[in-house]
């Protein structure tokens, strides 16, 4: 049933990204418009992750769970039946708040469903594997309806799918709260979705227009204020949302940072390559849908396998072991142009997909288990609200990074071409003005495919430094694991652990062979075997 929830809650990621070129045609959609359709469904699954994961701690993690598929259901009905662009971000904000109750909740399950660290590795293997597999499967399933049918069409699926996955839930699932007297920590959980949203705002709205514009300036303002009055009463709590003194862990401090920074450049790299495919290569959604099937493909068939090797293999060689695959990818992608074939593309994707199969189990797993076992589902909404803030971040980030170098470039493209300085001046005014998409409909006449090919290069120009920023981003992320794995693993200290749970946890890490595997990253198996019952 995890496995289904969090099928459901990603599924909607790569779906609506493939479709977002036929929503904008159906809806006359702006492009600021557009952008919202995909930060509607983000912008709440980032700010809410912690908030439900706490519910699901205090209110039981089986009503979370079926809240959960019903939200994500509703939204995707609601999105289904829509006439306008304002009704879509309704739905997207619905099943964006439906995956914000599932993703912690669904490794919470695994946690308290299978309490033996070396056993849960295999079961995070199987998680990852279903997460995996709805990114792959989104844009091929978006292909062949667009192809066919109504772009609403996409928004059928998870409409059944939640509805059987909450009926054998209702039958399937016992349900479990965490151990002690926890209670809703409201004014944590309300700095928390100010912190993430306005920063997550003025990010989007600053690459869009300005930093300097006024409404992001005061965005990333209240989103400082906001961030320090969290850190503040969270040190106060009697009952934190996330409880500090999980980052004296260092493997839970690594695996948030290398969360966040990964997926930052991960999916902002996604965002760009899938529009260099539609506005470079011209492909269709199948056609483009295809070649990035080619990096989900290999996590999805390794996730399972890699799981089992968690317990064997310290993760403080997975992680950035796998990190320095993907940045190794990333890197061997800063040649391509615009008639690179799939053949030529295939295997730099796969090295991707290679390296990624060794970090998204492996951390998550980790993350889990260098707490107490009672904090499992803290920990787990916190490593996956970190790492949402980066999936928000990496489009807004990379893509004014790709729509300011392209823009910087264009001029000097179209002059390599030969185009006279009147018609450089037209086109430039329209890619100052609507960004560098809206070049891609300028009508000069006969001089129209010598823009088109001053486009794609200027395209590939400011594709190329996301690309590098992307490996940067990732080889710091392995400088993170390196330095922050290589260290002995304790699980943070709290007010539940007695004395002899403390001598029995400390003498489970000594006979875990130097820390290697889940028990040697602070996990407590005396803890876990005293907490099945809760």
């Amino acid at each position: 049933m995890a496995c289904v929830g969090v099928f459901v809650a990603y599924l909607p990621v790569t779906t609506v990204s493939a479709s977002l070129p036929a929503v904008q045609r159906a809806l006359g959609a702006s492009t600021s418009q557009l952008s919202w359709v995909s930060d509607a469904f983000v912008l709440p699954m980032a700010a809410l992750i912690l908030t439900a994961g706490v519910f699901g701690d205090v209110h039981g993690r089986k009503k979370v769970f079926q809240a959960g598929l019903a939200l994500s259901g509703l939204g995707a009905l609601v999105a289904l039946c829509a006439q306008n662009v304002q009704t879509v971000w309704a739905g997207q904000a619905l099943a964006g708040l439906g995956s914000a109750a599932l993703l912690p909740t669904t490794l919470a399950l695994i946690s308290h469903a299978v309490p033996d660290p070396r056993e849960r590795g295999k079961f995070i293997g199987l998680w990852a594997t279903a997460l995996t597999a709805a990114l792959a499967l989104g844009p091929i399933i978006a292909g062949t309806i667009l192809d066919h049918f109504d772009w609403r069409w996409i928004y059928l699926l998870p409409v059944p799918a939640s509805l059987l996955a909450m009926a054998a839930a209702a039958k399937l699932l016992t349900d479990s709260r965490a151990p002690g007297s926890r209670r809703l920590d409201w004014p944590g959980q309300i700095t928390a979705a100010l912190t993430i949203t306005a920063l997550v705002y003025g990010i989007i709205e600053g690459g869009a227009e300005s930093f300097t514009d006024v409404k992001v300036m005061v965005a990333l303002f209240a989103a400082a204020v906001a961030a320090v009055a969290f850190v503040l009463l969270e040190r106060r709590s009697a009952s934190p949302m996330l409880d500090l003194s999980l980052f004296r862990s260092p493997a839970f401090t690594a695996t948030t940072l290398i969360a966040m920074i990964s997926f930052l450049g991960l999916i902002g790299f996604f965002f760009a390559l899938s529009l260099y495919f539609g506005m470079v290569q011209q492909l269709s959604t199948l056609d483009a849908a295809w070649r990035l099937l080619m990096v989900s493909m290999v996590p999805l068939v390794l996730g399972a396998p890699v799981g089992k090797l968690v317990h064997r293999v310290s993760p403080r060689l997975l992680i950035p072991g796998g990190l320095l695959v993907v940045t190794a990818g990333l890197l061997s992608l800063t040649d391509i142009a615009a008639d690179t074939s799939f053949g030529s593309l295939a295997w730099r994707l796969a090295l991707l997909g290679l390296g990624m199969a060794f970090v998204i189990t492996p951390m998550t797993a980790t993350a889990v288990s260098s707490v107490p076992f009672h904090q499992a589902g803290m920990a787990a909404a916190g490593n996956n609200a970190f790492r949402q803030v980066g999936a928000a971040l990496g489009p807004a980030v990379l893509g004014a990074l790709l729509s300011t170098k392209a823009v910087d470039a264009l001029p000097g493209h179209l002059t390599d071409a030969g185009l006279s300085g009147q018609t450089v001046q037209q086109v430039k005014a329209v890619a100052d003005a609507g960004g560098i998409g809206a070049v891609a409909g300028v009508d000069v006449g006969a001089d129209t495919p010598r823009v088109l090919g001053a486009l794609s290069e200027s395209f590939l120009d400011g594709l190329h430094l996301c690309l590098v920023v992307a490996a940067v981003l990732t080889l710091l992320a392995a400088a993170v694991g390196a330095l922050l794995l290589r260290r002995p693993q304790h699980a943070a200290p709290t007010k539940t652990v007695g004395p002899r749970q403390e001598s029995a946890a400390q003498g489970s890490a000594a006979r875990s062979s130097g820390g290697a595997g889940a028990q040697g990253l602070g996990e407590t198996p005396s803890l876990a075997g005293n907490q099945t019952g809760g």
